[in-house]
């Protein structure tokens, strides 16, 4: 969640960190500091706010140096305030850290320290443990790299630290368990970030720094060491991330740069995978899934947030195509409810980052169980991959912005690909309509920019909605999720209060809320719940609620009874999510930049969760 960079080189430190910041902008943030090594002393600048405060703050300072850390803050232990950000001191102001994670038994640790004298600046856990550190080091009369080694083996939680001292200037350490580390290598210098978009534009050769393993960087040596201090030999990757896709490119918002990528990011999913002919749908060295899905008395999806809406999207997609039972969990709950997994269970942990926390710490206790895990996710490299058994990656490209949308439509269309195929293949679907279904699939991302025309249109029904209290949203079947879907994304970039429900629900209470003042979105498209989803809307019309309806080009029964009227292309139900969302999308877009907010950085909100 927290952002984290780290320089050390040839080159300024201090513009590379404060450009590295506000790469990851994107994660969510509510303080940021920088520390570097000048005029024989350690100096560290943090401040409430964004990364631009923080360049005013430092405005006029000596910040000359080749060595520095820097970091924005998302607040878990102690308010957001100067204190709380990062970097930390140590108690005796020598080695200054940043961390993202969270320290599970900080209170003890501090307990520990408070009785030696220790003097505690701010009320955060990261600076219980560079405290824990510096003890360590005195107490063993030892290097600052043997120091952190010795201590992260008394640290219970999650954690990605970088670290540096003035009584070694020239070296970084950095260690990670938990949340993302990527290394870059250049000519001369090292980059350290929670992920490659503030490297990319120096260096493209990276290491992803794996689980317990420690990072020394020291006069231009690279070291890496497990906890246990044994000498790890990694592979240096190549980035596959141009700089161009992580910048707005002319676009106001990230957020509406990567709705109108949707198209190439559904093409790209798609790529590689639909034969050329549109004859059948190939996942190359993953096809083994397909007779693990045949053996399967269970699939369970695990997910969190948009990926968990995604996730129900596709317990409606593998018992309607495949006929096999499907759970779908909140990763967040998983692990403590003490679920029932067995061996002949199937795990799709859906992920955009691939370092969801909680997710991550579902699929491990699923694997105790000896169940086949599978993993949907954006990321290649990340960690939820390489817990996995098998990894399909959508391969949609960045999302920068922190609601999630091409990272959605990448998710549903590697379901509706892993689906059809699977039905296919054990004999539940024709192959005429097999064929048909992937010329539909192969056809989606034109039929979303058909539905991009109508952005005008849909911005003037944002517009005059914009100042509504509250939304709800309907939805029947494959939409269900949808109306899900869009009552989130309407509550994360406007905070306006919206609710997603099941239509046929919608009398089981929240009927209570309807009146001349409630906007009522309906996501009615043309399907088997069509007649149900239109007795809906006449309740909704009998109570004087306003009826804002998503409907099939063709339908005229619908228009005549809604106020507001956004037409998409039909298509099969079962890829109906792939269009009907987008509407939403723009929906909550236009209302959250009407309202004047920062649709791409909507307060308290995290891009990816990296703590539980």
């Amino acid at each position: 969640m927290c952002g984290i960079v780290a320089y050390i080189g040839k080159n300024e430190a201090y513009p590379i960190i404060i450009n590295g910041l506000k790469r990851l902008e994107y994660r969510g943030y509510d303080s940021a500091g920088v520390a570097i090594y000048n005029n024989n002393e350690l100096k560290v600048f943090k401040k409430q706010g964004k990364v631009a405060d923080l360049e005013k703050h430092v405005q006029g300072e000596d910040l000359q140096s080749n060595i520095g850390i820097g970091h924005t803050r998302w607040a878990t232990h102690g308010i957001p305030n100067d204190e709380n950000a990062h970097p930390h001191f140590s108690n005796q102001q020598r080695i200054a850290m940043i961390h993202n994670g969270i320290i599970e038994n900080y209170s003890e640790l501090k307990d520990k320290l408070v009785a030696k004298g220790n003097k505690f600046l701010g009320d955060t856990d990261s600076e219980v443990l560079v405290h824990y550190i510096e003890s360590v080091q005195d107490e063993n009369n030892c290097t600052l790299s043997e120091a952190v080694h010795l201590a992260l083996k008394d640290v219970i939680g999650a954690y990605v630290i970088v670290l540096m001292s003035k009584d070694d200037p020239n070296t970084l350490i950095a260690a990670r368990k938990g949340s993302p580390l990527v290394l870059g290598i250049g000519k001369d210098e090292f980059i350290l970030a929670s992920d490659a978009t503030p490297i990319v534009e120096y260096t493209k050769d990276v290491i992803y720094v794996q689980d317990q393993e420690v990072v020394h960087i020291s006069n231009g040596i690279l070291t890496l060491k497990n906890i246990d201090g044994e000498v790890r030999h990694p592979e240096v990757k190549t980035l596959d991330l141009e700089v161009s896709a992580i910048e707005k490119s002319g676009y106001d918002h990230f957020m509406i740069k990567e709705i109108t990528e949707q198209p190439e990011a559904v093409s790209s999913c798609l790529r590689g995978r639909i034969y050329a002919d549109k004859s059948d749908i190939d996942f190359a060295g993953n096809n083994a899934y397909l007779d693990i899905l045949k053996k399967a008395d269970r699939i369970i999806i695990i997910a969190c947030g948009t990926s968990y809406h995604a996730g129900l999207v596709g317990e409606y997609l593998f018992e309607d195509l495949v006929r096999i039972p499907v759970e779908v969990e909140f990763a967040s709950e998983f692990r403590y409810r003490n679920p029932v997994v067995k061996e002949n269970d199937v795990v799709i942990a859906i992920s955009q980052s691939g370092e969801t926390a909680d997710t991550l710490v579902a699929i491990e206790q699923a694997k105790l169980s000896g169940a086949k895990i599978f993993s949907i996710c954006n990321a290649v490299g990340a960690s939820i991959p390489r817990a996995s058994d098998y990894v399909f990656y959508t391969q949609s490209g960045p999302e920068i912005s922190v609601a999630s949308t091409k990272a959605f439509t990448g998710q549903l269309t590697m379901l509706s690909m892993l689906a059809i195929k699977a039905s296919y293949h054990q004999g539940f679907m024709s192959q005429e309509r097999f064929l048909g279904l992937i010329h539909e699939l192969d056809n989606i991302p034109s039929l979303i920019k058909e539905i991009m025309k109508s952005e005008e249109a849909i911005k003037q029904i944002a517009l005059k909605y914009k100042d509504y209290s509250s939304f709800l949203y309907l939805g029947r079947g494959y939409n269900y999720p949808v109306a899900l879907e869009g009552a989130l994304k309407l509550k994360e970039i406007s905070y306006i209060h919206a609710e997603g429900y099941a239509a046929a629900e919608m009398k089981h209470g929240p009927i209570a809320l309807i009146d001349e003042n409630l906007p009522v979105v309906f996501i009615a498209t043309k399907d088997k719940a069509y007649e149900k989803i239109v007795s809906n809307i006449q309740e909704v019309k009998a109570r004087k609620g306003m009826v804002l309806s998503i409907v099939t080009q063709g339908d005229e029964l619908v228009p005549k009874m809604s106020d507001e009227v956004i037409i998409v292309p039909a298509v099969d139900e079962v890829l109906m999510p792939l269009i009907s969302v987008i509407p939403l999308q723009l929906l909550s877009y236009h209302v959250g930049v009407g309202l004047g907010l920062n649709v791409d950085q909507p307060r308290n909100l995290a891009k990816s969760v990296t703590v539980e």
